[in-house]
């Protein structure tokens, strides 16, 4: 099966099921950037009562989360699957809830929830970013813009929790010479500096794995790299991340 009818047979399979009013495709074959290895990332925007049973019912193998296995909140379930021998992950959009943060970004106001395998987590404005950058490939989904009104609040929020990060890695870890948690700070810390830097260029955001870069902010390896379990070198590290921080932040 060629990649155009392996994505309408999946889309056409999706966009039967219960309560789906649209499909999109996202991930790097959405933006252009995938090789013929990466998975297919599909979204299933519901409204009402959607039930991960029907998905389950096409009978593709692989693991369907019920809604709220993945944390609730705006990233609320999806699924891991094979299909035609192809890796499909499949995430659930609750159109309710699409349309409530369209309207929080809006006026400027978001909330951070935890995801695995985020480090920084995710804004709520990220159902916003897929909108603008992911294909919709049935049904009709708003493209928004960036809001003004989101660009100048967000990097403040973002900031503050890299500062408090950072203060607490120094304050209780550093004393000490926790190295590993010294570590885990200072990666995380570096994310929310670089979603900072992101939503004050009014640039979208959608997932980690390139952001360090696009923010500027690769740099903070070769500081984590010279981490001993020594109070000294992790001050001095702490110190070092946060003047890397102030540039990138004051570039912008």
């Amino acid at each position: 099966m060629t990649d155009a009818l392996f994505r309408t047979h999946v889309t056409d399979r999706l966009a039967a099921l219960p309560a789906v009013h649209a499909v999109t495709l996202g991930g790097s074959r959405a933006e252009g950037t995938s090789t013929p290895d990466s998975d297919w990332d599909f979204a299933l925007y519901y409204r009402g009562d959607f039930a991960p049973a029907d998905l389950r019912a096409i009978g593709w193998p692989g693991e369907v989360s019920e809604l709220g296995d993945w944390g609730g909140g705006v990233f609320n379930g999806g699924a891991w699957l094979t299909v035609d021998g192809r890796a499909v992950d499949i995430h659930y959009r609750d159109l309710d809830t699409v349309e409530h943060e369209l309207a929080e970004a809006g006026q400027g106001r978001f909330h951070w929830e935890p995801l695995m395998f985020h480090l920084a987590g995710i804004p709520s404005y990220l159902l916003l970013a897929e909108l603008a950058i992911n294909q919709v490939l049935h049904g009709t989904l708003p493209r928004p813009d960036y809001p003004e009104p989101l660009r100048a609040a967000a990097p403040a929020v973002w900031d503050e929790r890299a500062t408090l990060t950072l203060r607490y890695a120094e304050d209780a870890f550093a004393t000490r010479g926790q190295a590993t948690e010294v570590a885990g700070a200072l990666a995380t810390a570096a994310m929310h500096t670089a979603h900072a830097v992101l939503a004050a260029r009014g640039e979208w955001v959608t997932n980690e794995k390139r952001l360090l870069r696009r923010a500027g902010l690769r740099d903070i390896d070769a500081i984590i790299a010279t981490l001993r379990p020594e109070p000294e070198v992790l001050r001095q590290a702490i110190t070092e991340a946060e003047n890397l921080f102030r540039i990138a932040r004051t570039s912008e």
